[in-house]
């Protein structure tokens, strides 16, 4: 993606950077606050256990794609194991673009660099879930190649 003064790169979540943790916490409240998202955004407590989280996670990977310095958009994905294949995968978990810089090619871009990370790291496959009726976020990823599975597979959660 480009833009007249500034192109599109990419940056791995450094969570010792503070500017990292409050785009981290900016954009997952961003993407809470959404219709799409359909929560309130975290408390002060609620952001610190998140970056705790996330930090302390063996296997969590945020990504952000920035605009000239600023950070745009993330994604915040697992590392999985597949049983079937004996090869990891790449669980995408969210995938967020500032509302204003939404229809831009930024989404595109950040989930084109999702799956060449993974196809460069010998994964066997990206996963990802996305709401019935997140139409848009559905033509994307339909229009890169993700499809349900085969056979249909079912996302199934237990509150706890």
């Amino acid at each position: 993606m480009r833009n007249a003064e500034y192109s599109l790169n990419f940056e791995c979540c450094d969570f010792t950077n503070p500017d990292h943790l409050n785009a981290l916490v900016e954009l997952t409240n961003h993407y809470m606050s959404d219709p799409m998202g359909g929560a309130e955004p975290l408390g002060k407590l609620q952001q610190l256990r998140l970056v705790d989280g996330l930090a302390n996670h063996p296997t969590a990977e945020v990504l952000f794609a920035m605009l000239g310095g600023k950070v745009v958009a993330l994604a915040t994905c697992f590392v999985n194991f597949s049983t079937f294949r004996i090869k990891p995968y790449l669980y995408i978990h969210d995938i967020v673009v500032l509302a204003e810089y939404r229809g831009k090619g930024i989404g595109r871009a950040l989930m084109e660099k999702l799956v060449e990370s993974a196809q460069e790291r010998d994964f066997c496959k990206v996963t990802l879930e996305v709401r019935d009726d997140n139409v848009a976020a559905q033509a994307l990823y339909k229009s890169l190649g993700f499809k349900d599975c085969e056979p249909p597979m079912l996302f199934w959660t237990k509150t706890l």
